[in-house]
């Protein structure tokens, strides 16, 4: 520690008590700034989402669809998983496991949810595509995961998936997986 020409005329406890009085305000800023950059990254993981499809998040899909074009000279097969998490009490899977379509083709898949417990449940799906440049591409017009899904005990409820690939997928990309995994979530 750097001790100035006028901290050497302080005694020992007073240098100490002045170390420590600068070394709290180091804190204090440490934890502000730390606070600040936390209430940032909602935002900025929302943005960063919708401009790279992370996360299944997309942005603008109706001016998409209205400038998109139906590439017919290529196939992408579109693989659907689904998984639920631990403690939810559901059963959820597609009705397919699969479909091929054309890039800029409009298709809806149906996926069921079912509570097998004896109490109503909420949940929210979350989406995941891969391959992860992919994610982008893939257009959603109607999802059950745009919002919360409450389920009454022994209810089941066949929910729509509307999408399209976008045509500018990446010529290489022939096979794309989308995963939705459902967990608990409050109402």
């Amino acid at each position: 520690m750097e001790i100035s020409a006028k901290d050497n005329d302080l005694s020992s406890q007073e240098r100490r008590s002045l170390a420590n009085k600068r070394l709290g305000l180091k804190m204090v800023w440490i934890v502000a700034g730390s606070l600040a950059f936390a209430f940032a990254l909602v935002p900025l993981y929302d943005v960063l989402c919708a401009a790279t499809g992370l996360n299944g998040k997309t942005e603008n899909t109706a001016t998409t669809l209205k400038n998109s074009r139906v590439d017919a000279t290529r196939w992408v097969t579109v693989q659907f998983t689904s998984s639920v998490m631990p403690g939810l009490g559901w059963n959820f899977y597609p009705k397919q496991s699969n479909i091929r379509l054309h890039p800029g083709q409009v298709e809806t898949v149906m996926f069921e949810a079912k509570n097998i417990t004896s109490q109503a449940v909420t949940g929210q799906a979350i989406p995941s595509v891969t391959p992860g440049q992919a994610a982008s591409y893939l257009k959603k017009i109607e999802c059950f995961c745009f919002q919360k899904q409450v389920l009454k005990p022994g209810e089941t409820k066949v929910m729509p998936l509307r999408f399209f690939i976008s045509s500018e997928l990446p010529e290489d990309v022939k096979e794309m997986t989308l995963s939705y995994s459902f967990f608990s979530a409050k109402e």
